[in-house]
């Protein structure tokens, strides 16, 4: 049986219920999202003429929720237009509605009386053969099957999203008794590829598994913070990027997550797991008690761990103290551990700094990596059979760049092991066999993938799922065709090569620009395509700003214009090799990186690209070829005469304004991606297979080397009088500075083709000698020399 899901019903409209159905809407599945109805009519409702019966009434919980989510920050959907899939209704009146339902989620409030009843009324809804899932944080998924009927049981299973659903990859994925396997194979599968999760398979524990991590080492650390005197700033100091975390750390994380969400799990813990060897740990501090009674429950209630205070004409973030629960602004103590680690780009060599400090940086981190491998390492097979799951889950829910065995890992079992002796934890006794086996890693490799030690045999077994996907990083130590110290060059075979970027954040200098030409080389003597796509957290942060900076502060323009050259031409030659050349995007994919892309045959970017023309904010236009193509991309929509000023405007305001896309569908409204020509994946493990493929089908149909152009019709002083005007305005009207005009006046300049008396076609070398000059230009005046300076040294937009 092939099955496919093209309407899903979302039961319970909440913060999951709605960001879930947005999710679904996302990927273009139709959506039927559904709620209870309001017990009375509110003053508002009856002075309009309510009854009960109008439909706005007993809709009103299910639209106000999905409202609510669609203007939210940062938003659950790539794009407001694909809000019309979704449809909502009310449990009395639209429940019959999920007989057509494909995929029933419920997501109710969590108590179990509460979701049984509802799932009585789906078994008698809904068609046979339709899955059904439950999304719960810690409910035993077990105790749900309780009446239903056997195809129910069948088809029925825990889904475990993690908020907010668009952003966080896991998927946990929680077999009953009674759940056929193919269930859970599809589950697994959609979810990875079409959902773009992380799907990790769960047993019914309370908590499941990232929950039952993250939330014990979140509660270690309520224990810990007030009788070691760190304050709140300084832990998340420690547990934020420094460790290969997110930003918000541990105590703004509680803030955004709610303080009642995270003492509802732990609760859950401590009353289902009295076998668990460290249950005190999910005992909830007085600190912390207090801090609910005063409603201190985070984002949600204006106050939690942290606090907006205003103080004169401004607002500061203050930090509240752990004893007294007073606000007040701290300054973190520096640690010099701290210092030297971050240093270190390579995470798994950070942590051994971090591990050894001598400071009380590096005190923390022994204390705490040591209960933490204590605990993960206890609770196999208790939630999993396989470590790597446990791993998977907390970088997919919890965002860690590493999960506590990789950690572990990287620090070396034995001596971790022995310390930990030391301390009187008592880890798991399948470590110690590990370890007297002559084991030194939890993790090793297989044919495309790593190994994983298995403590059920003894021995390595692959991770699966790498059999099915192309990851370089395992690839290229077999594949490598060629490499510098800033690029490297993969075949990832039926005649396709790779190129990926190594430098931090991927920022384009001279080893990336000789890694583009060489690959092309390579590609059009050798190979049948390119495709360029990194492994790394973004695709490319633009051009090496202090490179440009150290060029123009010496005034050295002529190799200022020498380097602006060859960055256009670099580009010039992704567009014009013989070969396809297919670039994958994801996350930040901004200045030279978008430049890049724009050249491409063809991109396949991942949903979340955040992609965008930046320069403007350090003071220069597009220099790499980007403002041409905006200019081409804008006269091959030319129409009418409107049309034609509408459309520059448009291009103009796009990067005039630095406009960045707040997801890859986003970038073709804003015209960085072509309608007809450029794709969007949702999975980033698919990412690369599907690029590859498209330079594959590009090639096979006959590719043949495109032909430049010098058909682009610019609208010379007929379009500068707009552009001056506009800018004129905007600096009249005080809101653009006297520089912002003069950087509109170039970029305009450019996109109009210069100083033509009249529209007239152009080449696009004839372009690319205006951008240049324009960019060099810029780059000589002094307000733009500080605005790259503030750039450099502190990473923050001046505006002068």
């Amino acid at each position: 049986m092939i099955r496919r899901i093209n309407k899903v019903a979302i039961l319970g409209s909440g913060v999951m219920g709605s960001r879930i159905a947005c999710h679904f809407a996302n990927i273009g599945v139709e959506v039927r999202l559904l709620d209870i109805i309001p017990k009375e009519l509110s003053e508002a409702e009856k002075k309009a003429g309510l009854t009960e019966s109008s439909p706005a009434f007993r809709n009103r919980i299910v639209n106000t929720a999905l409202q609510f989510a669609l203007t939210s920050n940062p938003s659950p959907i790539y794009s407001k237009s694909f809000a019309s899939k979704i449809r909502t209704g009310n449990f009395e009146d639209d429940f019959s509605s999920i007989k057509d339902a494909d995929w029933i989620v419920e997501v109710v409030v969590e108590r179990l009386d509460v979701k049984k009843t509802v799932l009585e009324k789906v078994d008698k809804f809904r068609k046979e053969g339709s899955l059904v899932t439950s999304n719960t944080s810690g409910i035993p998924i077990n105790s749900m099957l309780e009446g239903r009927s056997a195809d129910f049981q069948k088809h029925f299973c825990g889904s475990h999203f993690f908020n907010p659903p668009r952003y966080l990859p896991l998927l946990e994925i929680i077999p009953t008794e009674k759940t056929d396997p193919a269930v859970i194979s599809f589950l697994e599968n959609y979810g990875r590829k079409f959902l773009g999760k992380d799907t990790v398979l769960c047993k019914d524990t309370p908590a499941f598994i990232a929950n039952r991590i993250g939330v014990f080492s979140i509660m270690s650390l309520f224990h810990y913070a007030p009788q070691s005197g760190f304050n709140v700033d300084e832990i998340d100091l420690l547990t934020g990027t420094v460790l290969g975390r997110a930003k918000s750390a541990t105590f703004r994380t509680c803030d955004v997550v709610g303080l009642d969400t995270l003492v509802h799990v732990a609760n859950g813990v401590k009353e289902n797991c009295k076998d668990d060897e460290m249950a005190e740990v999910f005992t909830i501090p007085p600190y912390i008690s207090k801090m609910l009674e005063m409603n201190r429950l985070g984002s949600k209630s204006g106050e939690g761990f942290y606090k907006k205070v205003k103080t004169d004409a401004k607002g500061e973030i203050q930090s509240m103290d752990l004893n007294s629960l007073e606000y007040a602004k701290r300054e973190k103590e520096r640690m010099a551990t701290i210092g030297v680690a971050k240093a270190i780009d390579d995470l798994k060599k950070r942590m051994p700094v971090l591990y050894d400090g001598k400071d009380k940086a590096g005190e923390f981190y022994r204390y705490t990596f040591h209960r933490l491998f204590a605990y993960v390492s206890n609770r196999i097979p208790e939630i999993s059979d396989e470590l790597y799951r446990i791993d998977d889950a907390m970088r997919a829910g919890f965002g860690w760049e590493l999960g506590p065995f990789e950690v572990w890992d990287s620090l070396g079992i034995k001596r971790v092991a022995e310390a930990m002796k030391t301390e009187g934890l008592k880890y798991a006794s399948w470590v110690d066999k590990l370890i007297e086996s002559g084991g030194t890693s939890f993790y090793g490799e297989a044919e495309r993938g790593p190994s994983f030690y298995n403590q059920n045999s003894g021995k390595y077994d692959a991770v699966p799922g790498y059999d099915k996907r192309i990851a370089i990083q395992y690839l290229k130590k077999t594949n490598k065709v060629w490499a510098n110290s800033g690029a490297s060059v993969t075949d990832i075979g039926d005649g396709i090569i790779n190129l990926e970027f190594h430098t931090k954040m991927n920022v384009i200098g001279s080893e990336i620009i000789e890694g583009i030409n060489t690959a092309i080389n390579i590609a059009e003597k050798d190979f049948k395509g390119l495709v360029l796509y990194n492994e790394g957290q973004n695709f490319s942060a633009g051009a090496n700003v202090g490179m440009i900076f150290m060029m123009a502060i010496e005034q050295d323009y002529d190799e200022l214009t020498s380097v602006v050259k060859t960055f256009q031409d670099t580009m010039m030659r992704i567009r014009y090799s013989s070969i396809p050349v297919v670039i994958a995007p994801h996350s930040l994919t901004l200045g030279g990186g978008c430049e890049m892309c724009l050249h491409a045959d063809k991109i396949v970017a991942h949903a979340e690209t955040y992609m965008g023309l930046v320069e403007f904010g350090i003071g220069v236009i597009p220099g790499g070829g980007g403002t041409k193509e905006f200019a081409l991309r804008t006269s091959d929509e030319f129409r009418d005469a409107d049309i034609r000023i509408n459309t520059l405007r448009n291009r103009f305001l796009t990067v005039g304004q630095a406009k960045v896309s707040t997801s890859g569908h986003e970038a073709f409204d804003l015209g960085y991606l072509r309608k007809g020509i450029d794709e969007i994946v949702v999975s980033r493990k698919e990412q690369l297979n599907y690029a590859k493929m498209s330079a594959l089908q590009m090639a096979e149909k006959g590719y043949t080397k495109p032909v430049e152009r010098t058909d682009i019709q610019v609208l010379g002083n007929e379009g500068m009088g707009i552009v001056y005007i506009g800018a004129n305005t905007m600096f009249s009207g005080n809101y653009i500075s006297e520089h912002d005009k003069l950087i509109s006046e170039k970029l305009g300049f450019v996109l109009c083709g210069g100083d033509l008396s009249a529209p007239q076609e152009v080449s696009e070398q004839y372009l690319l000698q205006l951008e240049r000059k324009a960019f060099v230009d810029l780059c000589a005046t002094r307000k733009t020399l500080e605005r790259l300076e503030s750039f450099i040294k502190s990473g923050k937009i001046l505006r002068n």
